[in-house]
């Protein structure tokens, strides 16, 4: 069946950073397209899951997680952004960010609403708005000056069915950190439009270049209109476990818990255990050093784009690059993508999949989160480009 047809059958397709993975496998080529964050799971976090499955840690639990574990949560959350959480009726643990987000969407929002998000965007939280029948609406984020954004371009897409706005700090792909004074320009648009704001907190121990990670919830009027998203995925190197968790209001949190129950019942048990654990005995300076490892990947993999050709937009935060690819063969985003794992043997994925239309042809992202020898190799294969 033809890629149009297809589409106009309205058969659901595979994502470009599946697609790129797919066939970077079938090449054998270095992966840097999906986000799957390769590096070793801390020990702490293998053991408290292994105990856990020995001890018979295998039947359903709560259907928002396991008490310990929401309790660890909200510890951290305190510590790092000063928000306080009820573990007992403000935290839904789920089958990873993307069901926790999916949850959420799913309590929050009607059939037609319109959501606010930043572009380039994650495409997950496209799809996941989208299978929940919102309408995401886009609003341009300015490469030329650090992915910023004007409060005018978010008051001229706001109409009677706007609803919420999405933020992704530290931000996939871009690399983009919202400042302090960037989120209150955006509290303070939330708060006159009555809206809530679902943020993806997912890398917020990834933050370069002396930067740190502001939580929305945190700001003065946000924290009962704020569902902040996050997860262990990238923190602790296990993106297949899926425990993520959303952080709110008790009144949303107890409809997100209800579709947390009505989808998944319960994120899986014995992992929920195991990152109880690695939260529980890891201390601060654990997450303090992401920060430094992953910015020295970042300056690593960086320099070798420039020397590529392929010059970067470099990140302040997570662990992706947009790279220009405008000097490379092909006509899309996907032809030169293509064109480099062919030509190198290391796979991205092409802009446009952050874009929703037309945007991102000259433009592809890079994951580094890599350990560093296959890192090494992936930067020295791509000087094959230069």
């Amino acid at each position: 069946m033809s890629l149009n047809l297809a589409r106009r059958s309205g058969l659901v397709m595979q994502s470009d950073i599946r697609l790129m993975s797919i066939e970077c496998a079938r090449i054998g080529g270095i992966n840097l397209s999906q986000g799957v964050c390769d590096t070793p799971a801390p020990p702490v976090v293998l053991q408290g899951a292994a105990d856990a499955l020995m001890q018979g840690g295998n039947i359903y639990t709560h259907h928002t997680g396991i008490r310990e574990l929401r309790q660890v949560i909200a510890g951290k959350q305190q510590r790092f952004t000063g928000v306080m959480f009820d573990a007992d009726r403000e935290i839904v643990v789920s089958a990873g960010a993307t069901g926790a987000m999916y949850c959420a969407f799913q309590a929050l929002l009607n059939r037609g609403d319109e959501v606010i998000v930043f572009e380039p965007f994650y495409g997950y939280h496209v799809s996941t708005l989208r299978a929940v029948e919102a309408a995401p609406v886009f609003v341009p984020l300015d490469p030329s000056d650090g992915w910023s954004f004007r409060i005018d371009d978010l008051e001229a897409v706001v109409t009677p069915k706007t609803r919420a706005i999405l933020i992704n700090t530290p931000a996939n792909p871009s690399g983009k950190v919202f400042s302090r004074d960037e989120l209150a320009l955006l509290a303070e648009f939330a708060i006159r439009h009555e809206l809530f704001v679902f943020t993806d907190e997912m890398y917020e121990h990834f933050v370069f270049d002396g930067l740190s990670h502001v939580s929305m919830a945190a700001l003065p009027g946000m924290r009962e209109r704020t569902i902040t998203i996050s997860g262990l995925s990238k923190t602790f190197s296990i993106t297949g476990w899926r425990i993520g968790y959303a952080l709110c209001d008790a009144r949303w949190a107890s409809a997100i818990g209800y579709f947390n129950d009505l989808f998944y019942v319960c994120a899986p048990s014995p992992l929920q255990a195991g990152v109880t654990a690695g939260l529980r005995e890891l201390g601060d300076e654990y997450y303090l050093g992401l920060s430094a490892e992953y910015e020295a990947k970042r300056d690593l993999f960086c320099k070798a784009l420039v020397q590529a050709g392929l010059q970067p937009h470099i990140p302040q935060g997570a662990y992706y690059v947009l790279a220009d690819t405008e000097r490379l063969p092909g006509a899309t985003a996907r032809e030169r993508a293509m064109h480099i794992l062919h030509a190198t043997g290391v796979a991205s994925v092409p802009g446009s999949a952050f874009y929703h239309d037309g945007g991102g042809e000259n433009l592809v992202r890079f994951c580094f989160a890599k350990e560093e020898p296959v890192l090494a190799e992936a930067c020295e294969r791509l000087l094959k480009l230069s």
